[in-house]
């Protein structure tokens, strides 16, 4: 969802070359219908994770956030999980993981990287 990260030039990607499915925090719990809908439908046989350092997810707490919404809209918002993270590495593993244990998501690849916004490079997370 940041505005600075061009997914398709960071992985070396033209155009048609991949399904890419974006969301803040890039957690792939908002995107398993859509990660289904790409497998089943239109036959995407691997699948990469990639978030990003310098997030914003990792500035938050559901709480803080919740209580700007309340604050500011005067609405509940406690029924809505936004996913921040303390940890960025085991963000990306712990998506990983969410997909591969999904009965819905295709036994295929499921990889988990890292770009490094200052430097611009792309690390595995094993």
């Amino acid at each position: 969802m940041d505005a600075r990260l061009d997914p398709a030039r960071a992985l070396g990607l033209e155009e048609g070359d991949a399904h890419v499915i974006r969301n803040a925090g890039g957690r792939v719990s908002d995107a398993i219908r859509s990660v289904v809908i790409s497998q089943q439908l239109l036959g995407t046989r691997e699948i990469v994770i990639v978030h990003h350092t310098d997030c914003g997810m990792l500035l938050f707490t559901d709480e803080v956030l919740r209580g700007k919404i309340r604050s500011e809209l005067g609405q509940n918002a406690d029924h809505v999980a936004f996913l921040p993270f303390g940890d960025l590495r085991q963000s990306v593993l712990d998506d990983v993981k969410l997909l591969k244990d999904n009965p819905l998501v295709l036994d295929v690849p499921i990889t988990g990287y890292l770009y490094e916004v200052e430097s611009g490079r792309i690390v595995k997370v094993e």
